[in-house]
């Protein structure tokens, strides 16, 4: 079985597969078109059935030198150009699958458990990438093109997708999609992969109760909106929630959510809707609760006025490797939001709207694990003022409870 899977992978990287496959999509738009067929009511059996009937007549009336198995796989694979997203569909299906990263089309890489592996796909040329970034795009109303060759965007199910095109991407047209679980991480999920403690979930669990302001750091793909998710969960079903997000990955299981997302100018340049004035607007909307999906922008600065005016339990996340580095992140994000005031002034103003700093790390195995949460007391001049509560130690492997040590 393994020898004929190894030989099935190599005919579908061929380049004769790929100009079979071209041949046979042509073949069916042309079917489509001539029949009038209106494959948008069609539900995926009478596709399958369609496709699978005119893959058999193809290969009879070419006279084709394909197997029973190959036939198959190319079924599947002009199906998922046909109303899918071509080579990537089954990437897209596979729960196993967190990341999907696609380098010019002869190169396509996943992300399983934390690692990347080259995926067993490839696309026809640039065209081909490009016509499935646009497949992407369309139901969300967003394109990419020469003028704007650069697009952020989500799918239905929340997963993210960044796309950018030639000329701005010298090698061919790249693609990346973070995929969103079809089931949040719990905190059992939580305890399991070793990314916490039962004692530090019970703590924070009781600091959200308490209406305390968090921020949960971290770096890239370090877990922190999933964190963020798990954190949310904790909320009072009675509370009026808020979210603002560039593009919204929240998922909270509330009675009284609302869910905010901003938007990008349109081609004339106009009619944007930043994070700022979301943050801003959710201010008049009588809010429990304010949740910032990411703090990236000229928002930090409405945002921790939000926390320190009455908006007790706001939480939100950063970008940053740790925590001096995330005030020093809110420094620089503050100065681009036109700050004017001293260092110290901000410091204070941090401290004051922050209660609790989590800060989440992806270890080089591709492990996620909670690497501190501190109390905030304070600032002084050499930052703020910390009282540790829990720390992951990276020699033993072991979160280490510091409560209670002073």
């Amino acid at each position: 079985m393994q020898p004929q899977d190894a030989q099935t992978q190599r005919f579908r990287l061929s380049d004769q597969y790929q100009q079979l496959k071209r041949n046979f999509h042509r073949h069916l738009i042309q079917q489509v078109e001539e029949r009038n067929l209106d494959l948008d009511h069609w539900d995926s059996v009478k596709i399958d059935r369609f496709v699978t009937e005119q893959m058999r007549r193809y290969v009879v009336e070419q006279r084709l030198p394909v197997n029973q198995r190959e036939s198959e796989v190319l079924a599947r694979d002009a199906r998922d150009e046909l109303v899918g997203f071509g080579p990537i569909q089954s990437l897209v299906d596979d729960d196993a699958v967190n990341d999907i990263v696609v380098n010019g089309p002869a190169t396509v890489f996943v992300e399983r458990e934390g690692r990347l592996y080259t995926a067993p796909v490839r696309f026809v040329d640039d065209s081909h990438v490009i016509r499935v970034i646009q497949r992407i795009l369309a139901p969300l109303g967003r394109r990419v093109d020469e003028s704007t060759p650069m697009v952020d965007a989500r799918l239905p199910d929340g997963s993210r997708v960044n796309a950018i095109i030639p000329p701005i991407a010298l090698d061919g047209p790249c693609l990346s999609i973070r995929k969103f679980r079809k089931q949040a991480l719990s905190a059992e999920d939580m305890l399991r992969y070793g990314s916490c403690t039962q004692p530090m979930l019970d703590y924070l669990r009781e600091k959200v109760e308490q209406r305390v302001n968090l921020m949960v750091l971290g770096g890239t793909g370090s877990g922190k909106t999933t964190f963020l998710n798990l954190l949310s969960q904790w909320i009072p079903q009675d509370e009026r929630i808020i979210t603002i997000e560039d593009a919204a990955e929240l998922r909270l299981h509330h009675g009284h959510v609302v869910r905010l997302e901003s938007r990008p100018p349109n081609l004339e340049g106009e009619r944007a809707v930043s994070a700022r004035d979301l943050v801003r607007n959710a201010l008049r909307m009588r809010p429990d609760r304010i949740i910032v999906g990411e703090v990236r922008g000229d928002e930090v600065l409405d945002m921790l006025q939000a926390m320190n005016t009455g908006h007790d339990g706001s939480m939100t996340t950063l970008h940053a490797n740790g925590i001096d580095d995330a005030l020093h992140r809110l420094e620089l994000l503050a100065g681009f939001a036109g700050f004017n005031g001293s260092e110290s002034t901000f410091r204070g103003q941090v401290s004051s709207a922050l209660q609790m700093l989590v800060h989440v790390s992806r270890m080089p195995g591709g492990d996620r694990r909670v690497m501190s949460v501190s109390e905030v007391l304070g600032a002084d001049a050499g930052g703020l003022r910390l009282r540790p509560a829990f720390r992951f130690d990276v020699g033993s492997r072991q979160h280490v409870d510091l409560r209670g040590q002073g």
